[in-house]
């Protein structure tokens, strides 16, 4: 059979008599032409207003009827003042919704410092951490049900540094750091012990307690205390 087709093949499609497209006014169609083009992102009412140049109530009038139809939905947004319009199909995007952290246009406190708890808990227990690895534990915890972004996580660890729940640290490559390389990032409890746990002991306390390198430092050597900025970070500390 020949690939080519015959005349009738190039008949344009008739639209679905059954679908809601197909009974929708002028002003109905333009409206939601707009609303559609906007895919993810929606579309705001008064912009929506602006962009079809009709009257505010026809507009309104329009809005609904798209809505009857489950044409276009309304979107909430962490602008709760402003209304939405998107498309039935789309899925909107985490730039208006918030993603995560929000819920019915509402900046979620209560699951934010869950996770924050959860994250501080696994810094503790991993005694050292990159966000990385943060993520990582969290992810295979299986607390939550949701999927966190790197970013997400690297929020959060931000707002638990400005808690002083935890601090920002640089892994020297040795001791607790000797699995992380060095230079890189990371984060430990600021205070363990006002996590409840009991006080460790006086040469514990200090880095020259758990230094690897202990045995080589003396006074006046290349490793000294004199020249160990651990060592005066504990003191300024």
């Amino acid at each position: 059979m020949s690939r080519l087709q015959g005349p009738s093949s190039l008949k344009r499609k008739q639209p679905d008599s059954n679908s809601p497209l197909h009974s929708l006014s002028e002003q109905e169609r333009t409206v939601y032409n707009v609303i559609k083009s906007k895919q993810d992102m929606g579309i705001w009412s008064r912009d929506l207003k602006r962009e079809t140049n009709l009257p505010d109530n026809m507009v309104t009038k329009c809005i609904k009827t798209l809505l009857t139809k489950r044409l276009i939905k309304e979107v909430v947004t962490k602008n709760k003042g402003k209304k939405h319009y998107m498309a039935a199909e789309f899925e909107p995007s985490k730039e208006i919704t918030g993603g995560n952290w929000y819920v019915d246009g509402s900046l979620d406190t209560e699951f934010i410092n869950l996770l924050k708890d959860q994250c501080a808990k696994l810094i503790y227990k991993m005694k050292v951490a990159t966000s990385k690895g943060i993520s990582d534990a969290i992810r295979r915890s299986g607390i939550f049900k949701v999927e966190f972004t790197s970013q997400q996580i690297e929020e959060i660890v931000r707002a638990l540094v400005l808690d002083n729940k935890i601090e920002e640290v640089t892994s020297n490559g040795m001791g607790e750091f000797d699995y992380i390389p060095v230079g890189k990032v990371c984060y430990k409890c600021a205070n363990k012990e006002g996590r409840g746990d009991p006080r460790i002991g006086a040469m514990a306390s200090i880095p020259c307690g758990v230094c690897p390198r202990i045995s080589e430092c003396s006074p006046d050597g290349v490793i000294s205390p004199k020249t160990c900025v651990y060592y005066q970070k504990w003191l300024d500390f």
